[in-house]
């Protein structure tokens, strides 16, 4: 038994499994939040040698996407004039993307290369308001997550970000989201996991249950916050909804 690191409630062992086919690791699932949680991540340093795994097919596509949702969020409840910060920014292809598009975002990542958005690397040190952070696949590959969430909202008190939940039953190890090949995955959320984190730090939680989520210190419609979330959920399917081989597992992986 372990200690939540979201609400601090018993978090019971849940499974074990094997990850970078050199390690076996504990899993652990909160009894009161359901978030889960690994052991001790001792293997960081030999899953990031690489920091985006051969298996991510989706990320091209993905990109695409959060561009055109983060759009829609930042011209409906954000000043679009006002300046942005893409933590865990990857490539920074996300960052080049919004930036053409007249946005003023800004690159952060602590792991990967910045190629695409040279020249835009966000200083904390520098006296800028930032209205709102982005954070796209990075929730699931916290060691804390909320010294994590503390760092971003020292920057802002809005955080747009896609982790996909947990199912309302412990998903067993054929879920592909805990991605045991690439050993980068750690932490897992549960919808009341979520809702812990905005009670801790006084902030709402608008999610469509499934992958994109925000926790703002705004109070915002959520009628119109759902219709969007529904609009999106459809185009995601109809448009983005696909499937790609990876070359690092020959596996038919879920982009």
């Amino acid at each position: 038994m372990v200690s939540c690191k979201i609400c601090g409630g018993n978090s019971d062992l849940a499974f074990q499994a094997n990850i970078l086919n050199a390690h076996n690791v504990s899993y652990f699932v909160c009894s009161n939040c359901g978030f889960i949680q690994t052991e001790e991540p001792y293997w960081l340093e030999d899953a990031y040698k690489k920091s985006i795994s051969l298996t991510d097919t989706g990320i091209i596509q993905r990109n695409l996407f959060s561009v055109k949702i983060t759009t829609a969020f930042i011209k409906l409840f954000f000043n679009s004039k006002s300046s942005y910060v893409d933590m865990a920014g990857g490539y920074g292809l996300f960052v080049r993307m919004m930036r053409d598009k007249g946005f003023s975002f800004l690159w952060n990542d602590l792991y990967t290369e910045n190629i695409f958005a040279q020249g835009f690397e966000f200083d904390k040190n520098q006296d800028i308001h930032t209205e709102l952070i982005t954070a796209f696949e990075a929730f699931e590959h916290f060691v804390n997550p909320t010294q994590e969430l503390e760092t971003m909202l020292e920057v802002s008190k809005n955080i747009f970000f896609s982790t996909l939940l947990t199912p309302q039953a412990i998903p067993d190890k054929n879920w592909w989201y805990y991605a045991f090949q690439t050993g980068q995955h750690i932490s897992f959320y549960s919808k009341k996991s979520l809702l812990e984190l905005a009670k801790k730090y006084n902030l709402q939680l608008y999610s469509n249950n499934k992958d994109f989520h925000l926790l703002t210190e705004k109070r915002l419609s959520a009628i119109l916050v759902k219709c969007l979330f529904f609009y999106f959920k459809i185009k995601q399917y109809i448009f983005y909804r696909t499937k790609s081989f990876s070359k690092d597992s020959n596996l038919l992986i879920n982009s």
